[in-house]
């Protein structure tokens, strides 16, 4: 009997060139500055000031170039590419690009900057692309959204206001008989349609390395009732490994805070149009710089301060209800999210990096072309760089099923969430996989 295998070959970038990524070296998937998208039949690598666009066919499963982007970034301000995502609509693919400067940067597969916007000064660690689907047994308030996470600070794009501007980018594009080249100092924020969000501002127990919004929450006792949304969020940091905050849409529900919000504004545009008809300036107007959007209201709920453990890395479940935190000494949280209560612990796994992935468990009941959520079970995927293995542990308190020797220098990837997929029917449902990149070999597989 032919050993059983766990993984799938799908495709190898080994025969791409990727020096300048520094492929070649031992362990040069492991380099901080490389960041890597994972999406269907694609891979985007970026190392700080370029990003590589590879694609294969399921034929051949061979990688090629697809385009290469180099953004326009400040070399005044040594920005640099410090967070990468795919956004993927219905028949959109596009990739979405977050710098050291607080930009968020949306480029087409072509290579043409799509939108440039200001979210706020400072590094953008992560770009989360996130949906609830909606379920039977649950709220049925179902949202899809764009977290961009700075330190201290997070901010969300609904997603339907993304997909609003891509289509009408593409739909003028399709429109025009040529392809005008923008000159590079065109590519200011001025020249693109802005696009609404919101952001908060969570330094309440200290700066956070990561944070993600978890879910729509209940408005606090006491609190006036209105239209606006109460979201769920999370951080970790070196100050509080955890901490969670309510967040408002509003900005400020203060009888003052509202008149000053329409009295101020027109009082100074009053008086800058006096001064100038008396004081007449004749040096040239100078373009305005961007300026950072108010902060919304954040509440703090709770927070987990266990000196000197910092949380590193958080990784939310596809309804948000859990989510793994690994720490710096090298612990595994399993934090319930609703009750914002730690349910599981993991000891020994320093450097780890978490995925959630589903699991087939009634195959007795589906057919070979038949595909249903129930038949599913959620798990939670722990790569252990040290010990050279992943595991697979059964949610929320089952056992460890699984154990894949991982070769160092592997990554983990997951392809990022495709908007529009709660749409999809019931029997075509297509459930959350890991992939495993070897960066020595080059080799991309699939965990059955």
């Amino acid at each position: 009997m032919a050993p059983r295998t766990h993984l799938t070959d799908l495709g190898s970038i080994a025969n791409v060139d990727l020096t300048e990524l520094g492929a070649g070296k031992e362990g040069w998937l492991d380099n901080p500055n490389l960041l890597c998208a994972l999406d269907t039949n694609s891979l985007a690598i970026a190392n700080r000031y370029y990003i590589l666009v590879l694609e294969w066919s399921n034929a051949s499963g061979t990688a090629s170039f697809r385009v290469k982007i180099r953004p326009n970034l400040s070399p005044i301000e040594a920005e640099y590419v410090s967070a990468l995502e795919w956004l993927v609509f219905d028949d959109i693919r596009v990739i979405a690009i977050g710098t050291s400067c607080g930009y968020f940067l949306i480029y087409s597969l072509g290579g043409d900057l799509i939108h440039k916007q200001l979210v706020y000064p400072g590094r953008i660690l992560r770009l989360r692309v996130r949906g609830t689907k909606r379920d039977i047994t649950e709220d049925t308030s179902s949202f899809e959204e764009v977290c961009v996470v700075i330190a201290g600070i997070i901010a969300r794009f609904d997603g339907s206001d993304l997909q609003k501007v891509l289509q009408k980018w593409y739909q003028e594009t399709q429109n025009q008989f040529w392809n005008s080249i923008k000159d590079p100092e065109e590519e200011s924020e001025d020249s693109f349609t802005r696009i609404p969000y919101q952001v908060w501002n969570v330094n309440g127990y200290g700066s956070c390395t990561d944070a993600a919004i978890t879910g729509v929450m209940s408005p606090p006792l006491l609190e006036l009732q209105s239209s606006d949304r109460y979201y769920c969020a999370v951080t970790i940091g070196v100050d509080a490994a955890i901490s969670a905050f309510r967040l408002s849409e509003d900005r400020s529900r203060s009888f003052v805070g509202a008149i000053l919000s329409k009295v101020m504004p027109v009082t100074f545009s009053t008086i800058a149009s006096f001064s100038k008809l008396v004081w007449r300036s004749q040096q040239p107007a100078k373009k305005p710089e961007p300026k950072p959007q108010p902060f919304a209201r954040a509440l703090p709920l709770t927070c987990l301060k266990d000196h000197p453990r910092k949380g590193e890395k958080l990784t939310l479940s596809p309804s948000g209800t859990l989510a793994a935190i690994t720490d710096s000494l090298g612990r595994i949280m399993l934090l319930d999210t609703r009750a914002l209560v730690v349910v599981r612990l993991w000891k020994g796994y320093r450097d780890a990096s978490c995925l959630f992935v589903e699991r087939l468990v009634n195959k007795e009941s589906i057919g070979s072309h038949e595909r249903v959520k129930n038949n599913y079970c959620l798990c939670l995927a722990i790569h252990a760089p040290r010990k050279g293995i992943v595991e697979i542990w059964q949610m929320r308190t089952g056992p460890r099923i699984l154990t894949i020797p991982c070769p160092k220098g592997s990554k983990i990837l997951q392809p990022t969430y495709r908007f529009g997929s709660s749409t999809v029917s019931e029997s075509s449902y297509k459930p959350l996989e890991v992939f495993f990149l070897n960066g020595d070999s080059g080799q991309l597989s699939r965990l059955n």
